[in-house]
């Protein structure tokens, strides 16, 4: 098989990937790790909570030596989420960068195997780079564990398997701990977005998978505010590679930006708690309403989506509820929702009446409330 998997590049200077689990204690729980992790030593009269660190320039001959290629805001962050993914973190300026890092360390003419549900703005910079003849995009149904496989197999340019699990926005799960081994057999790079499910829910890492992505923009930040993306890996070689692309490329996080997404991530766990809770009580009284023909809700987490008759009761819906935010995101403590069909560049093989739905920490009454009163207006 040819060899199209991220291989190092190189940049100046070459900074040390920081451990994993630096500034978290061995053996404490993710929520924890969550809190703890990322912090500076505790040094009298010294901030608790890590600077931001406004620098484009330092003094040289130490490990950082030019703004593009590291800063202390960043690492803090880093430290917190690669301590919680069991792996080393990179910031991004946006899910996309990240994203976009990953696809430009795929060889010329590799093949990236990916759901063929899947974040729309991923599926979109992968078609660009298809049409440029960059690489070649295979997309298969990921619940289909056997196709996936086969899919790998009959192209020996394979280069990437690229996974999100639950899908965006079917909410569809895949098998990662047999993919990523068959994967791993044929030599292919495995990448998994983690940003629904989070490291609280699911970790890739320790299911075989070589690289986790997230758009920090979501849940880790939390209040949709921020902009922001991130790489995780547990590969020295891999961490060097997709360092040295942003070093080259400047999709570099803002230093208040990583600030922002490490105060986020602080209150994840209790987030991420009542909006959980909050989307199983949904998701079970949506089953139950007439106006709903199908609920897709893989179990855990906090996005569900109820699928409509058609388009226009589902786009009523959105138009007349007042607490839901009518918005393209997801995440936040508020909570959001759209029909994803309305944008022009998703998969026809998503229904028109779908609407996905993430859930935020409000009240889930008001929130059954507000929903209810819309779906009513288009029950049969």
């Amino acid at each position: 098989m040819a060899d199209h998997s991220p291989a190092p590049e190189g940049s100046a200077p070459a900074t040390p990937a920081t451990a994993a689990v630096h500034g978290a204690g061995a053996g404490w729980r993710p929520s924890t790790v969550a809190v703890a992790a990322g912090r500076p030593p505790r040094t009298p009269d010294q901030p608790l909570n890590p600077p931001i660190t406004m620098a484009a320039t330092y003094v040289a001959t130490g490990d950082l030596e030019y703004g593009r290629y590291g800063n202390p805001t960043w690492t803090a962050f880093e430290e917190a989420l690669g301590a919680l993914e069991g792996g080393q973190a990179l910031s991004f300026a946006s899910g996309m960068a990240a994203a976009t890092t990953l696809l430009d360390l795929v060889g010329n003419g590799g093949t990236v195997v990916a759901p063929r549900h899947a974040y729309q703005g991923c599926l979109v910079a992968m078609g660009d780079a298809e049409m440029r003849g960059r690489l070649r995009s295979k997309l298969v149904d990921v619940t289909d564990t056997a196709a996936v496989i086969a899919a790998m197999r009959e192209d020996e340019d394979t280069a990437l398997l690229w996974l999100e699990s639950p899908t965006n926005p079917a909410l569809e799960i895949a098998d990662i701990p047999a993919l990523t081994a068959a994967a791993h057999e044929l030599g292919i790079t495995v990448v998994v977005d983690n940003t629904f499910a989070t490291p609280l829910l699911q970790r890739p890492l320790e299911l075989g998978a070589d690289i986790v992505l997230h758009s920090a923009t979501k849940y880790l930040s939390g209040h949709s505010d921020v902009q922001l993306g991130a790489l995780v890996t547990a590969n020295p070689a891999v961490y060097d590679a997709l360092k040295a692309r942003r070093d080259l490329t400047g999709n570099l996080a803002g230093p208040f930006e990583t600030w922002l997404a490490l105060r986020g991530l602080r209150t994840l766990d209790v987030r991420l708690e009542r909006a959980q809770a909050n989307a199983k009580e949904l998701a079970r009284r949506l089953a139950d309403h007439p106006a709903v023909v199908e609920v897709r809700y893989p179990g855990f987490g906090a996005v569900l989506a109820p699928v409509l008759a058609d388009a226009d009761r589902a786009d009523l819906v959105v138009r007349s509820t007042s607490l839901w935010v009518h918005a393209t995101s997801l995440g936040g403590v508020e909570s959001m929702f759209e029909r994803r069909r309305r944008w022009k560049t998703e998969s026809a093989t998503i229904p028109e009446g779908l609407i996905r739905m993430s859930v935020g920490i409000e009240d889930v009454e008001d929130l059954w409330a507000d929903l209810a009163q819309a779906l009513d207006k288009v029950a049969f």
